[in-house]
């Protein structure tokens, strides 16, 4: 039985976690499908965004628990890193629709995205504590940076839920939808990331991932490099008809 879903219109991809009787939870076979999956996909190149989310009521409840309490340990504990890092490394950007519960290693695995969308159904918590495990996919250090220090450490320390809305208002989320409009939202937000120049936006990507590992003044120094390295590739009648369509799309594009 398939566990991973995966289409491409065009050159956007989705990824769908197909396991939606268990609640999309991460068992080791649809730990090694998310990682093949992705490395597929970036090895083909003919789909340069993907959005990632899941079947049912939940984007994922995170690793099987069934599978860990079976007596032998299981390879998603082992292959993670590989899946998470598959799922980072992806040269376009990547769109987590969270639909609805992302539990613990489906938090981690939402927070792998370059951002998230979520359905007013979505549901967001940190239970490692609670299960009585500690992180190891990114969540202890991602989150503080994208909500605060305190912020994080209540999500840690409690296991508390928190809303769509609430994940929006502490800047864990980008927005809110209703559920029949997530996918079609997700859709809109990769067209647009399309209309961009491809190396511009792959390297933008990558420019501001390797930045944000780094101290600030290291990052702006990185900016600062890569930048003059372009720009040297760069053809001025080019710059100026994007630039051209650019205050175009301006005039004609609606509040979003």
């Amino acid at each position: 039985m398939a566990v991973l879903k995966i289409e491409q219109e065009g050159e956007v991809a989705t990824i769908t976690l197909d396991r939606p009787e268990a609640m999309n939870a991460l068992s080791s076979e649809l730990c090694d499908a998310l990682t093949e999956g992705f490395l597929q996909l970036a090895e083909a190149g003919d789909a340069r965004v993907v959005i990632l989310t899941g079947a049912g009521r939940a984007f994922s409840a995170g690793v099987d628990l069934k599978e860990l309490g079976s007596g032998a340990r299981p390879r998603s504990l082992h292959s993670s890193e590989e899946m998470i890092g598959a799922v980072r490394s992806f040269p376009g950007p990547v769109i987590a629709g969270v639909n609805g519960f992302a539990i613990t290693g489906g938090f981690e695995l939402a927070l792998a995205a370059d951002f998230i969308v979520a359905s007013r159904t979505a549901r967001f918590a940190d239970t490692h504590a609670r299960v009585g495990i500690l992180p190891g996919w990114g969540l202890s250090q991602k989150l503080p940076r994208l909500i605060g220090i305190g912020r994080a450490k209540e999500l840690a320390f409690t296991g508390n839920y928190i809303t769509a809305d609430q994940a929006v208002a502490w800047g864990l989320a980008n927005r809110v939808t209703e559920p029949d409009e997530l996918l079609p939202t997700c859709r809109a937000l990769a067209e647009d990331m399309l209309s961009c120049v491809p190396d511009a936006l792959r390297g933008y990507k990558r420019l501001i991932d390797e930045g944000f590992a780094l101290p600030f003044g290291e990052a702006l120094q990185h900016e600062a490099r890569l930048s003059a390295e372009h720009m040297r590739t760069l053809r001025p009648d080019a710059v100026a008809d994007r630039r051209a369509a650019i205050q175009e799309r301006g005039r004609n594009q609606s509040d979003g």
